[in-house]
């Protein structure tokens, strides 16, 4: 019997070749045995940190929900409750989809997987919420929402149709909600 090599990073390298897996040939394209090969693991590495392909979808679904969430976090867009929000959220959006569009395509690709596989509706509507929840430091829960249902609106038209994301229809639409939510995009709805 051979000695079990330690191998810290393994369950990271799976996630990793997962979202690779996906992005390369789509939720139809991902198999233990695709992950596997692709992160250069033994099969049974993969079903032991994922004991189904849900697992494992729950776990690339999670990492790429976490990039957004980052980029809010790091840009301050909720923080200056001087900004015009409208504004603020159609540059973070702009700012997001500049990158690679592969990356936006594999994270909407997870996201709508949840509407087949009833285990990650946990993780997309956790994604929801991590936007939602600093929204409403600015304005009130139900314009919040829908104002995370527009982005969400807006990245998939734009992806569907293969269009250039356009900030100042965005900037417009979400000061529409915001207007009327009640709010002004200059502090929460009082």
């Amino acid at each position: 019997m051979t000695a079990r090599r330690y191998d810290p990073g393994r369950r990271q390298r799976i996630i990793d070749a997962a979202i690779r897996v996906v992005g390369a040939r789509g939720i139809a394209g991902l198999s233990h045995r695709s992950v596997a090969a692709e992160a250069d693991v033994p099969l049974g590495s993969t079903t032991y940190h994922f004991r189904t392909l849900d697992d494992l979808m729950v776990a690339a679904l999670r990492q790429t929900n976490e990039g957004f969430a980052e980029l809010l976090a790091a840009r301050g867009t909720l923080e200056d409750t001087r900004a015009d929000l409208a504004a603020e959220l159609a540059g973070l959006m702009g700012e997001w989809l500049a990158g690679d569009r592969t990356g936006v395509e594999l994270e909407y690709e997870l996201y709508l997987a949840a509407l087949r596989r009833p285990a990650l509706r946990p993780v997309a509507a956790e994604w929801i919420d991590s936007l939602v929840e600093p929204l409403t430091r600015r304005t009130d829960p139900v314009t919040a929402r829908a104002l995370v249902a527009l982005l969400d609106g807006i990245c998939l038209q734009m992806l569907l149709t293969g269009t250039s994301y356009d900030e100042e229809y965005a900037r417009e639409v979400l000061g529409r909600i915001l207007r009327c939510g009640g709010a002004t995009g200059d502090g929460p709805a009082g």
